[in-house]
This record gives C-alpha cells, sequence and structure tokens, in this order.
C-alpha cells in the first residue's frame, strides 16, 4: 500500500512540474504554433485563386444561407421529401409598424388599481359558448405527430391554472391530456381517428382542421416515426404510414360543408364548432364558404404559422402574413354583416403581448399561442439537454430524453409565461385610458409607414386627423 501511495504521488508531482514548465516555457511555445497555423491559413485564403478558395463557400452560404444548404444536403441524402419542424424563418410583414395611442392629456390613463376586463366568450350564437379568463389560448399541438405524453399534460395543467383553454392538436384522443386541461377544445383532424367520439363528448369546442399555417393538404408521415402509446390509439398498425388525407373526410365538394356541419353539431350538444384554416391569397372565398356552413368560429392561421413537420415549400411560399389575414377576414366578416355572430380567432407568429393586444384592437377576439409555450416548457431545463441535443428533444414523441422533462416545473413555467403576459396586456389597456379588451379598436393604433396605414386602415402616424 505503502508503494502504491508513493506512486500516485510521485505521479502527482511529476504532473504538476509539467504543467508549471508548460506555463512558464510550454505557453510560448504553444502561442508560436499556433500563430503560424494561424498565418499559414490566412497567408492560403489571400492568395488561392477563387476556385480553389474557401471563401468562395462563404460567399455561396451569405447568397445561400446556411438552412438551404442544410436543406439541399437533406434532399440530396435520400431523395425523399423533407419535413422541417416549427415554420419559416423568412421575415414576413407583422405588427412592429404599428404603435399604440397612449392615453395622457386628451384622455386619461387608468390607475393601476382599475381591474381590466380580460374574459372573452368564443362562439357566442352556440348553446354553450366556450368562456376562457384570457384571450391567450393554447394552439394545437398534437400528441404522437409532434409532442409527448409529458409535454401535453404540462401544457393542459398550465391552461387549467390561468382559466383558458388547450388544443388536442390532430393526434389522437389523450385522456391523460383531457384529466389535466379545465377547458378543452377537440381538433376534429383530416384523420381516421380525428373524428373521435371520446374527443367530442368531452371537449368544450370543436375545431375541424382543414388546414394551418405551416401545412395544408395531403401529410404523411413514416411508421417509425410514431410507436408506441401514439400509434396504439391511432387505431393503425406498427408498419402502418401515419397519413392526414388533403380533405376532411365526407367532404367532397364545397357544397357537402353545411350538411357536415349540421350533423357534426347534433353530436357537439351545444357546444361551439370553430373551423381552422389557412390564411390565403383567397381569404375571401374561403371564409365565405366557412359562413355559408354556419361554423361558430373561425380560426385563422397566418404564414408565420408553425408545425411539427412540414415541407419547405409549404412552410416558406403558401399563405400570407398573420397581419394581413386578421384585417381581410374581419373586415370581410364586418361586411357580410356576420361580425358579432361569428368569433374570430388568429394564429401564426404571435409572442409577444404586445403583438396579441394590436391583434385585438384590429378585431381578434383571442389568439393561439405556440412557440410561446413551447418555450415556457423546457425553461430551467435546458441543461438536460443542451449543448447536444436541439431543446424540442425535451417534447417531441419520438424523442429518446422526453421522460426528463419534469411536468410540475414545466406547467409552472408556462401558466407563469400566459400569467405575465395578460398582466402587460392589462397595463397596456390601462394605459389607453380603458378597462376591458372589448374598447379596444383601430383608433388605439397609428401606423409608421405609408403600407400599414393603406392595408390596416390605421391612421399613419406622421399625418394625424381626427
Amino acid at each position: 500500500m505503502l508503494i502504491v501511495a508513493l506512486s500516485v504521488v510521485g505521479t502527482l508531482i511529476a504532473i504538476g512540474i509539467l504543467l508549471i514548465l508548460f506555463y512558464f516555457v510550454g505557453k510560448h511555445w504553444f502561442r508560436a504554433i499556433a500563430q503560424r497555423l494561424f498565418g499559414l491559413v490566412v497567408e492560403r485564403l489571400l492568395r488561392d485563386k477563387y476556385s480553389e478558395n474557401l471563401m468562395e463557400l462563404w460567399n455561396s452560404v451569405r447568397r445561400t444561407s446556411v438552412q438551404n444548404i442544410l436543406e439541399i444536403s437533406l434532399r440530396a441524402e435520400e431523395g425523399k421529401l423533407i419535413q422541417r419542424p416549427l415554420g419559416s424563418p423568412k421575415p414576413l410583414p407583422h405588427y412592429d409598424t404599428l404603435m399604440f395611442v397612449g392615453a395622457q392629456m386628451a384622455r386619461l390613463p387608468k390607475e393601476g388599481t382599475i381591474p381590466v376586463d380580460m374574459k372573452v366568450t368564443l362562439g357566442a350564437k352556440a348553446e354553450k359558448p366556450l368562456q376562457i379568463d384570457i384571450p391567450l389560448m393554447i394552439t394545437g399541438m398534437s400528441f404522437g405527430l409532434g409532442l409527448s405524453e409529458e409535454a401535453k399534460r404540462a401544457l393542459a395543467r398550465a391552461a387549467k391554472q390561468m382559466g383558458t383553454a388547450t388544443n388536442s392538436g390532430e393526434g389522437p384522443f389523450l385522456q391523460e391530456e383531457r384529466d389535466e386541461a379545465g377547458k378543452f377544445i377537440w381538433q376534429i383532424s383530416r384523420s381516421e381517428w380525428g373524428h373521435s367520439s371520446q374527443g367530442i363528448a368531452s371537449a368544450d369546442m370543436l375545431e375541424v382542421q382543414m388546414g394551418q399555417g405551416a401545412r395544408v393538404g395531403y401529410f404523411s408521415k413514416e411508421p417509425s416515426t410514431v410507436k408506441g402509446k401514439a400509434q396504439r390509439l391511432m387505431g393503425i398498425s406498427p408498419v402502418e404510414s401515419v397519413v392526414t388525407s388533403a380533405v376532411t373526410p365526407g367532404i367532397n365538394t364545397p357544397w357537402d360543408w353545411p350538411k357536415y356541419v349540421s350533423d357534426l353539431r347534433s353530436e357537439a350538444a351545444g357546444k361551439p364548432i370553430a373551423i381552422k384554416i389557412m390564411a390565403t391569397g383567397g381569404l375571401e372565398r374561403d371564409l365565405a364558404v366557412c359562413l355559408e356552413a354556419d361554423f361558430d368560429v373561425i380560426v385563422i392561421d397566418g404564414a408565420q404559422g408553425a408545425a411539427s413537420g412540414a415541407s419547405p415549400l409549404i412552410c416558406d411560399d403558401m399563405g400570407i402574413p398573420s397581419l394581413l389575414a386578421l384585417v381581410r377576414a374581419e373586415r370581410f366578416l364586418r361586411e357580410q354583416g356576420a361580425r358579432k355572430e361569428v368569433s374570430l380567432v388568429v394564429s401564426g407568429g404571435y409572442v409577444t403581448p404586445g403583438e396579441c393586444l394590436k391583434a385585438i384592437a384590429l378585431g381578434a377576439d383571442a389568439i393561439y399561442l405556440g412557440t410561446v409555450p413551447l418555450f415556457g416548457l423546457v425553461h430551467n431545463q435546458i441543461q438536460k439537454i443542451l449543448p447536444w441535443e436541439p431543446l424540442t428533444q425535451l417534447i417531441w414523441y419520438n424523442s429518446p430524453y422526453k421522460q426528463r422533462l419534469d411536468i410540475p416545473l414545466a406547467s409552472k413555467s408556462v401558466a407563469n409565461v400566459l400569467k405575465s403576459m395578460a398582466l402587460e396586456m392589462e397595463e397596456g389597456v390601462r394605459a389607453l385610458g380603458k378597462t376591458s379588451l372589448s374598447e379596444l379598436g383601430p383608433n388605439d393604433l397609428v401606423a409608421l409607414d405609408e403600407w400599414t396605414a393603406k392595408v390596416t386602415g390605421v391612421k399613419p402616424a406622421y399625418d394625424w386627423q381626427d
């Protein structure tokens, strides 16, 4: 034992001497070697012909973007349709060029002790309208096709705590999610499991999904991506692809929608029936069909909307921006005399309280949030996955790390995010000199440029006239 101890001590002493020598002598050699290598690289870059120069790649990256080069490689790997998660990175017109008209002299702001009515009623003409305490809801994010059971339970628990609704998404009915939720929206997807009697019976509102900002039409996932519980609840075999049809089953022409909604209403037992669509250049034509079908709520998803997987072409080159979608939808409903009867919910790229409050001022009744609660889910848990995996590996269904998500912590974080956003929106309403969301309107906004003023009908900040 003594010999071993002496050997260990001797080894430690030797290492210590080497470290000291490196500090006083070796670091100079290291610096010299590093400096020489750096010099060789720079000289090579500055002397090689462009066709042989690494800077040629840099030029291509700047012109093409790292993401496009990555997606070219993914296509080249297998020659299959690639599915990009979380939507498009394209910068689209949003709410930045709109500003609120704060109250101060001509109209006085309200004191912080004055309560603000943040409650919202969706589907007012239905027998059992959906009532929520704040105008922010958690959008449809599916179990199995997207999120894990842990993530869905945490989102549902957070929504219940805040008195708002959570949406099932287009996955199979998950009883554990319903048990955690307060207000629950069942999304009737374009799949075999979408028309679930359990989901319809247990929901507070039904939402027929015909499209969304980052996905429309036929959709398919390989069997290997959906296994276990989700696959069993979908009622498909382990070797069967997961398929979402291009059109809601039973719809063969636009004229089939009224009967579809009428039949669904008999199952809904007085609950509101919503339709979710992608906002496109032909938005008014689609909205006319929605009104003819007698939906109670219309959900418009702008081009900034995301999905757990969609082709880059669908993400980048379909639809119109959320701001334009809201303005056009509100204007059309008003012109048709349906604005008071039909509720309008918007989604796609809403991440700040200011954007949400501006949307309400422009006519939205409520806003679906997706990105915000997803980031909330992983708050204070990112160390469980970084730096080796992206944060979504904590919440995706097919991730080997999904069980690392702490459900109580995740739900608390999401609830805190929603609470904080609602408080900021309340503060904004008071700063406008008002006490209710229903008092907001386009006159509470000004536009910073001519384009925004023209498309929104809001007065320009540079040429105000009462």
